[in-house]
């Protein structure tokens, strides 16, 4: 048996050389990296934020600048020709701050001051665009060898200036004539490749690119980012000992672009250093703009597990055209969790990757909605409590405060309380919330049920109905009537029917019957 010697955790590090000579781990993902080479020349990936691809891009700056040493013992190493030295030019718009007008330009040009420095070419050009292209000229003459063109978060100007949509779509306008640089310099440039979070369309940010390759959803990419399985129980075995490796998957993997599921690297950094589940990717990045856009566009909580997209969808994301499938897709909210054929075309289902995000992104839609941070978590303690007692009686009065607790002025500027639905997703996000097991919509052979939740060894079947629109007694007879409860009848847990009844003109919960089944 192997015996693995531990190493430093590359927390934050995005640098490569910094992780080879310092005795850092490192999950090798050269392979991915001989593939591009071998099979085109500009190339596109969107991921996340905090899934490795800086990183990515800084082994591409190593390999091409031939530092062989650097390589030794990893997949390429004895694939690339380690005499050829290749220029490169990187530029990075992580650093910088876009929300206003003018400041995408001046970072811009202070990057190429600094390639120009490094790299002892002169350019006299005072705009982006034209400065770029006679950058790559020039190294190309100085060394003699075709370019590599490198761009980290090349989307970040125009995400950052979401909220001021005039300079947001100056800054999308602004790149794509920075980008279309790099087709029209074509034949001095040996490689390319741009990441980001985002899957800009063509049409609007690389029309003067369209030869780029983007391998988003290309399954033998899946894993260009991010720690597989095997990448953990390798790679990190020293660290995991302790470590409930089920309990890791629950919370951390699933991320999936058609090929192998993956974990966020930043999680599984944060827990083998802290020893501790929590939300740690979640949590760097306050998510106030999603969380906005999903509550003025009417998105329920208990369709979030369930969306569908084709993949003309997906890949919807501009400044004026934002498919909230494709917000929460590609920002890393909801992944891919299977896939069909309609009329030829794929479409994708989508659900959320794991725990983490479930349960983190329902507790911030809970925030939003209360209002009231300090009962919004006295709400949860209080429904965790009863749920663990098994305790029927508490459990309405603690629904009627869920619903006391949000505001009169929510219902009076949203539509969407005049839907079963809105009610249903409150609860839903309670319970996700809670990092409970919770079914929604869950097909059975006498019907649809509206919502299942396991928790302390019992099951609770839930069906909810508006007094306006339905007789009272209707929840908890359509519970007996369609048998909703032969289906959790296992024999290892206690079954409870829950028929909840909602009014609109009292803007609570009326009708709230509960029978062991």
């Amino acid at each position: 048996m192997m015996v693995h010697a531990k190493r430093k955790l590359p927390i934050g590090i995005q640098t490569f050389r910094e992780i080879r000579t310092e005795g850092y781990y490192y999950v090798d993902k050269t392979a991915f990296l001989s593939r591009l080479l071998g099979g085109g020349k500009h190339y596109f990936l969107s991921r996340p934020r905090r899934f490795g691809k800086s990183l990515f891009l800084d082994t591409c700056k190593e390999l091409f600048e031939g530092n062989e040493t650097l390589f030794r013992g990893l997949d390429i190493h004895d694939r690339w020709d380690w005499r050829a030295h290749r220029p490169v030019l990187r530029l990075s718009f992580g650093g910088g701050s876009f929300r206003e007008s003018g400041s995408l330009h001046a970072n811009l040009m202070a990057q190429l001051d600094a390639v120009a420095r490094r790299s002892g070419v002169v350019s006299r050009y005072s705009t982006g665009p034209e400065r770029l292209a006679a950058l790559i000229e020039a190294l190309h003459g100085r060394e003699g060898r075709r370019v590599a063109v490198l761009v980290d978060e090349y989307d970040k100007p125009i995400l950052d200036a979401l909220a001021a949509p005039e300079i947001s779509r100056a800054n999308r306008d602004f790149l794509q004539g920075l980008y279309g640089v790099v087709k029209d310099a074509d034949a001095h440039v040996r490689f390319s490749f741009f990441t980001g979070v985002s899957k800009f369309s063509k049409v609007s940010l690389f029309s003067g690119l369209n030869n780029l390759i983007d391998i988003t959803l290309e399954p033998d990419f899946s894993a260009i980012c991010g720690y597989t399985d095997r990448d953990l129980d390798d790679v990190f075995a020293p660290e995991l000992n302790g470590l409930d490796r089920e309990k890791i998957r629950d919370w951390y993997n699933g991320y999936r672009w058609l090929g192998d599921q993956v974990y966020n690297p930043f999680d599984i950094l944060l827990l083998l250093r802290k020893r501790k589940f929590d939300a740690y990717w979640f949590e760097t990045g306050t998510p106030s703009f999603l969380v906005e856009t999903l509550f003025r566009r009417r998105v329920s909580s208990v369709e979030l597990g369930s969306m569908m997209g084709s993949g003309d969808l997906l890949s919807t994301f501009d400044v004026d055209e934002m498919a909230t499938e494709a917000l929460l897709f590609q920002t890393g909210y909801l992944t891919i969790t299977g896939e069909a054929s309609l009329g030829g075309g794929p479409v994708y289902r989508l659900g959320y990757p794991n725990r983490e995000v479930r349960q983190s992104l329902n507790r911030s839609l809970l925030r939003y909605l209360v209002r009231n941070a300090t009962r919004q978590t006295a709400n949860s303690v209080r429904l965790y409590e009863l749920l663990a007692a098994a305790d029927l009686d508490g459990l309405r009065a603690v629904f009627e405060s869920f619903f006391s607790s949000i505001p009169y002025e929510w219902y009076t500027n949203n539509d969407i309380a005049d839907y079963e639905g809105y009610y249903a997703s409150v609860f839903y996000s309670y319970f996700a919330a809670l990092g409970l097991d919770v079914t929604v919509e869950d097909r059975t052979s006498h019907g649809r049920l509206d919502m299942a939740v396991r928790f302390a060894g019992n099951v609770y079947l839930f069906e909810f109905k508006v007094v306006e629109m339905t007789p009272a007694g209707t929840a908890i007879t359509q519970l007996r009537e369609r048998r909703y409860a032969d289906k959790y009848r296992d024999g290892s847990a206690d079954v409870f029917l829950v028929g909840v009844e909602f009014s609109k003109a009292a803007r609570n919960v009326v009708g709230f019957d509960v029978e062991r089944a």
